[in-house]
């Protein structure tokens, strides 16, 4: 077993686990604040994991793939988190996140659309204007002052995240398409795929929270809607439209 503390959101997590490589794994969120509350993984953790796997690949139409034991305790760590911070108003979301001049921008879509292509392109087009604040799942935290991107571990299989918060600029729902096209769409026109693309509460009582937390992401975030192709062309119509 191996203990230590990680900074998720901007709340300080302590963490118990089975795996030395899971504390490798976040070490470039560790944090000596003490924590606000704690999680820890067992091997029914790891069974569920690989079950909640089994039935989303069923689901999404892909092919079932057999993790190792390490990748479902990081797995558990990040749901046990996400169930917690919907008390801290976060809401752990499916995407790729970007930041250009400390702003951030997310884009998602369904699995195989090219969200990590396409947020490559920002990174050429941009250079060191351009950090990847997380390519898979961002924490979103809710402030007064608006919705923020945190970066946190789990972040694909590329590994491309940082350990910064910067302010949601814009979310954009990608499509594969022929050519570059994107427009503002209203949140009843996003609201299916913002419900699909976070990370739903297994704690039934917190269901109100998490509704609350999405319309509150759709009501305060300006929402787009891009047919792109995968052309590096597709980071500059993107970002002349949401940057503005």
């Amino acid at each position: 077993m191996t203990e230590f503390t990680i900074q998720a959101a901007g709340v300080p997590v302590g963490v118990t686990a089975m795996f030395s490589s899971t504390r490798d794994y976040c070490r470039a969120y560790f944090t000596d604040r003490e924590p606000a509350f704690s999680v820890s993984t067992c091997r029914e953790d790891l069974v569920f994991e690989q079950n909640a796997a089994r039935e989303e690949a069923i689901m999404e139409g892909f092919r079932f793939r057999q993790f190792s034991d390490p990748y479902l305790e990081r797995a558990a760590i990040h749901r046990k988190i996400g169930e917690h911070l919907f008390d801290y108003d976060t809401l752990v979301f499916h995407g790729s996140a970007v930041a250009v001049d400390g702003q951030g921008y997310l884009f998602t879509a369904k699995s195989g659309t090219g969200k990590s292509t396409h947020t490559r392109f920002w990174r050429e087009t941009f250079g060191s204007r351009a950090v990847m604040v997380n390519d898979d799942k961002p924490f979103l935290r809710f402030t007064e002052a608006g919705v923020l991107i945190c970066g946190s571990p789990w972040s694909g299989k590329h590994g491309l995240d940082a350990n910064i918060t910067v302010p949601l600029k814009g979310l954009c729902i990608l499509q594969r398409g022929m050519e570059n096209h994107i427009r503002r769409i209203c949140p009843e026109e996003a609201m299916e795929m913002l419900l699909k693309q976070s990370i739903r509460p297994l704690d039934p009582e917190k269901l109100p929270k998490y509704q609350t937390l999405v319309k509150r992401l759709a009501a305060e975030t300006p929402l787009w809607q891009m047919a792109c192709t995968r052309e590096r062309m597709a980071a500059e119509v993107a970002w002349g439209a949401m940057s503005k």
